[in-house]
């Protein structure tokens, strides 16, 4: 491991809310490793053998049906780790870990993690809250995948996903959409049109440009702030 990656600023907001001490402990069984766009992390079935903390990009979490139709259930960015079931003993994946959006993450072994979290430190209370925080993603999207309207849920997850990557643009095919919303690329095209003509987004060519983020607020559901308030509480308390 370089130099270069022991000193540079923790961006992962878990590890940076470790205790120096605690952190300096783990720091030699990190890896800094890239997050290409695309890239599958691991499939449903698969031994779950690291664990991921992004510093940058998204890890997406799909539910597969069928071996064809894929559902996202849940993102992992800067705020977690994709790998939780580990924690819990559970070393085998059911889900697809696919990156969304590119960037870094640190790397662990899921052994290692393990491991860790026996210690009953900082980590252990840090990864209880974080499981709540995922959880609760998870079952909102659920409802409101259910019950509200397609524009309101891709409001709700363009700004999910701005408030992860740190751009006001990023990578953004509408086929990607459709796995994300559960919802055919013919709905998808007509919301994202419908926020475009709003002033609020801008998409060409697979890539969208966050334009006003006050009023994508104002068209999401309520689903994103009781999201985003539960993953604030992991670090906030």
């Amino acid at each position: 491991m370089s130099h270069a990656i022991r000193t540079a600023p923790v961006a992962n907001r878990l590890l940076a809310a470790l205790p120096k001490k605690e952190y300096q402990r783990l720091l030699p069984e990190l890896e800094q490793v890239p997050l290409v766009f695309g890239d599958i992390l691991y499939e449903p079935g698969d031994t779950i053998s690291h664990v991921y903390f992004p510093d940058e990009g998204i890890i997406s979490l799909l539910s597969m049906v069928e071996s064809r139709k894929v559902l996202e259930v849940g993102i992992v960015g800067n705020e977690g780790l994709a790998g939780l079931p580990v924690v819990l003993g559970v070393r085998v994946s059911l889900n697809r870990g696919l990156v969304q959006s590119a960037g870094t993450a640190m790397k662990m072994k899921a052994a290692v993690l393990q491991r860790e979290f026996k210690r009953d430190g900082v980590l252990q209370k840090l990864l209880h809250r974080y499981f709540h925080s995922l959880l609760t993603q998870i079952s909102q999207s659920a409802v409101c995948n259910r019950f509200h309207m397609v524009d309101a849920r891709l409001a709700r997850w363009l700004l999910m996903t701005h408030d992860r990557v740190r751009s006001d643009e990023f990578r953004l095919t509408q086929e990607f959409l459709s796995n994300m919303l559960g919802v055919r690329r013919e709905a998808v095209s007509k919301s994202a049109s419908a926020l475009q003509k709003l002033g609020f987004t801008h998409y060409s060519r697979g890539q969208i440009t966050i334009l006003n983020r006050a009023g994508l607020e104002a068209k999401a559901c309520s689903c994103y702030q009781i999201i985003k308030d539960e993953s604030e509480s992991v670090i906030n308390g």
